[in-house]
């Protein structure tokens, strides 16, 4: 995608994952200063070594489930670049196959921190600091066509992905006033080896690849999605 975001610092979380990696190689491809957010110090690494056409791109080890963590980070990254313009919150998670009654508390807590809890501790560490600066912004989260309808078996996830399009909408309502869009993309199933590896049954044709992903989300951070606000875009694939 042929997109200028020169001069723009972008922060992704969970940059170290499938989605995370092709979203960091799109953005240095526009042009953006890249702050890329991970626990998986490895991961991490090898992303950055993929989005190698930024100008900068700065490495930050964090883990978004601690909202000190998620502070610390913020912290070192206006240090280093004194100003950020798009946030873009990647982090999830996925656990189906018990009926809502059966659901374990545990696996509502973790698709509930993994989904939701990192986008708020991510908006609570970054959106001030982007509000600070008075330039507008943009933010992106990363929902799942699951939160449009629940399915068997996957209460817990749908409603979690449901949480990040409430959120998303509630956050464009409160920002939008400062020039900050907030938006997010609610992909199907997307072509990864993990994916690939769980249902080998599958035709991974009827996916879509963490690249047309990435290109979304590109665009949402461009000056051509300036009137899109509180969307939950599906992004299904097929293209």
């Amino acid at each position: 995608m042929a997109t200028d975001l020169a001069g723009n610092v972008v922060v992704i979380t969970g940059a170290a994952g499938n989605l995370g990696r092709a979203v960091a190689a799109a953005f240095a491809r526009a042009g953006a200063t890249l702050a890329l957010l991970d626990r998986d110090e490895a991961g991490l690494a090898e992303a950055a070594r993929g989005a190698a056409a930024a100008p900068r791109v700065l490495a930050v080890p964090a883990d978004a489930l601690d909202p000190a963590s998620m502070e610390a980070a913020a912290e070192r990254v206006a240090r280093a670049f004194g100003r950020l313009d798009v946030l873009c919150n990647l982090i999830g998670g996925f656990r189906m196959g018990d009926p809502v009654h059966a659901t374990p508390a545990e696996t509502w807590r973790l698709m509930l921190d993994l989904n939701a809890g990192s986008l708020l501790n991510a908006a609570r560490a970054f959106v001030p600091r982007i509000l600070a600066a008075g330039n507008g912004g943009k933010v992106v989260n990363v929902a799942a066509a699951a939160a449009a309808r629940g399915a068997a078996g996957m209460g817990a996830y749908s409603a979690s992905k449901a949480a990040v399009v409430r959120l998303t909408e509630s956050m464009s309502a409160e920002l939008r006033g400062a020039g900050i869009n907030v938006n997010c993309v609610m992909p199907t199933t997307m072509d990864t080896p993990q994916n690939r590896a769980a249902m080998p049954e599958a035709d991974p044709r009827e996916w879509v690849t963490t690249e047309a992903v990435a290109d979304v989300i590109l665009l949402l951070c461009t000056d051509a999605a300036r009137a899109v606000h509180g969307a939950a875009i599906p992004v299904s694939g097929r293209a």
